[in-house]
């Protein structure tokens, strides 16, 4: 039995430093949250990581996701929650096989030629109900200023993982996949939109107020296949949502995408546009104008570094943007071994 959809608008809540940024506003201080800002480099996180077994059983125990959802913003404030899952949902709820190995990584069946990718679908939104359970759980437990994302991955890269049935260094197997089965490279990135979009209409539908789409490997998709594998699927996701979901946010991370970044943001058009470490962001503030808020970019290592290298990276940032609208994020995740104290320090630099 298949979930139902009802695409009516949940109630816009207004007062919350993120949302109005997305919204059009400009802050002295820019509202501030980290990508896998619940993860690892938490005490009180590895102790639910244990006790849940594994962490597919993490991301599917909405008590647990709820709690681990909820312990950064109890521990540092920041202005918005992400909710705890895994990209990989998404594939694990089309019919793939998907587990994770302790201390390697996801682990898929591999979709191999086209046969695999017929086999592929549709979305079983019952298989993705615990995720929004969890939802549910954490808006009532948010402090009103807090704002609430959702998120997914973005077909390119979401393939990537589904195709080489782990994480690869420099994504061989879908490129060669694409290059040999352009086809059907095309029906899988076709369903994975389909797939995704409706993904966060749910989300959308149990109480997200943003969401996030990431493309963590849009970088090492080649320049020539950038705009037919990055650029259009994520900007069809886009569409759809607008006309599903009225009133959502929509953040789009193509991480590292250098001379590309104008073509996806001409294109795609989301509210907001995550930047990679090495992009510029003087560069990226005159390409992109001010079409899109810009969010980034911070080096996890200079977070994990602390001391003066954090600081003087955070006065660059919060110069660079100065002016301009701006979520003050990371520009990857937070890396496991960060210590608590730095982000505490982040914070007080950022908030002044």
């Amino acid at each position: 039995m298949k979930a139902t959809v009802n695409e009516a608008s949940p109630t816009t809540v207004s007062g919350k430093p993120l949302l109005e940024v997305l919204d059009g506003g400009v802050r002295k201080r820019p509202p501030i949250w980290l990508m896998r800002q619940a993860g690892r480099y938490l005490p009180e996180y590895r102790d639910l990581r244990a006790r849940a077994g594994s962490f597919l059983n993490l991301c599917y125990t909405p008590a647990l996701a709820a709690e681990v959802t909820l312990q950064p913003i109890r521990r540092f404030g920041f202005d918005a929650a992400i909710l705890f899952s895994d990209i990989l949902v998404v594939p694990d709820a089309l019919g793939q096989e998907v587990r994770f190995e302790e201390g390697e990584g996801p682990r898929l069946s591999p979709v191999l030629d086209v046969d695999g990718v017929m086999r592929i679908g549709p979305l079983d939104l019952d298989r993705l109900a615990p995720v929004f359970e969890t939802i549910d759980r954490v808006k009532g437990a948010l402090p009103r200023e807090t704002a609430f994302i959702g998120f997914c991955g973005a077909p390119w890269t979401v393939a990537s993982y589904m195709i080489a049935g782990q994480g690869t260094r420099d994504l061989e197997p879908v490129r060669l996949f694409a290059y040999r089965h352009p086809e059907a490279f095309a029906m899988l990135m076709d369903k994975l939109v389909e797939a995704s979009v409706d993904y966060l209409c749910a989300q959308w539908r149990a109480g997200v107020e943003a969401v996030q789409i990431f493309d963590s490997w849009a970088g090492l998709a080649p320049s020539d296949q950038f705009d037919a594998w990055c650029v259009r699927p994520v900007a069809r996701m886009i569409d759809a949502l607008r006309a599903r979901a009225p009133g959502l946010r929509i953040i789009a991370f193509p991480r590292e995408a250098g001379s590309n970044l104008k073509r996806f943001a001409d294109v795609a058009t989301p509210d907001g546009l995550g930047l990679g470490v090495s992009e510029d962001i003087g560069e990226a503030r005159r390409i992109v104008g001010g079409a899109s808020v810009l969010q980034g970019n911070l080096d996890p290592l200079a977070l994990l570094a602390g001391g003066r290298s954090l600081d003087a990276s955070v006065a660059r940032i919060l110069q660079a943007f100065e002016g301009s609208r701006h979520i003050f994020n990371l520009g990857h995740g937070i890396l496991p071994t960060t210590p608590v104290e730095h982000v505490e320090r982040l914070m007080k630099l950022v908030r002044g």
